[in-house]
């Protein structure tokens, strides 16, 4: 049910069955975030209206909308597939005709995922296993380019994060496990039911250096 409360209340259209895979094997079938999952996680994981957050693989940009209803914070969504891009913008629309310029802090790109260039304003990123590994590792070296031009705290949070996610991040960059958030009722059935989030402070990093 709360999947069409939080539609309606956000003037949005993100429910239903997710139609049509990505001609390249290295990009995911989309999935939303469960509305629930995202009231979970923020129950416990903090964001403020200050942040920038970055959502690889936003479809019709369910949690790009929840976030800024709820913090106020910027947000961009990237998207591949042009149906999903174009359902994204009419849910824009849609949205500000409800709450207007006061919120008026959401962008979207229809675009690879590899192919963003990371703001020096973007400080969050979400990644509900939009893709492969290999482009993973793209994105965060991306991720870390932008982090030594114009250091800030940075935060990865994934949902539903797989092996080979976790095996870069913890082997291969600064990043840091800072916190993980277990969905009750779906943890102990599935272990993938969590979020991960992972941060590079620049403190740490130049202790490293």
């Amino acid at each position: 049910m709360k999947e069409y409360y939080y539609d309606k209340l956000l003037n949005i259209k993100t429910v239903g069955e997710q139609k049509g895979f990505n001609e390249s094997l290295h990009y995911h079938r989309y999935e939303p975030t469960p509305y629930s999952a995202l009231e979970h996680l923020f129950n416990q994981y903090e964001m403020k209206s200050g942040d920038h957050v970055v959502d690889f693989g936003c479809g019709k940009g369910r949690l790009n909308f929840f976030i800024n209803y709820m913090f106020r914070a910027s947000v961009v969504g990237i998207e591949l597939n042009e149906t999903y891009y174009l359902d994204a913008i009419q849910n824009r629309k849609n949205y500000l005709k409800r709450y207007g310029k006061n919120y008026d802090k959401i962008e979207f790109l229809c675009c690879p995922a590899e192919e963003y260039e990371i703001s020096d304003f973007d400080n969050r990123f979400y990644f509900f296993n939009p893709f492969s590994v290999q482009i993973f590792m793209k994105i965060i070296n991306h991720i870390l380019r932008s982090f030594e031009k114009e250091m800030r705290e940075i935060e990865l949070v994934l949902y539903y994060p797989s092996n080979d996610y976790i095996y870069f991040l913890e082997n291969q960059t600064a990043f840091e496990l800072k916190q993980e958030v277990q969905l009750p009722g779906l943890y102990k059935e599935n272990p993938n039911e969590r979020f991960l989030i992972y941060v590079i402070k620049v403190l740490d990093f130049t202790k490293r250096k």
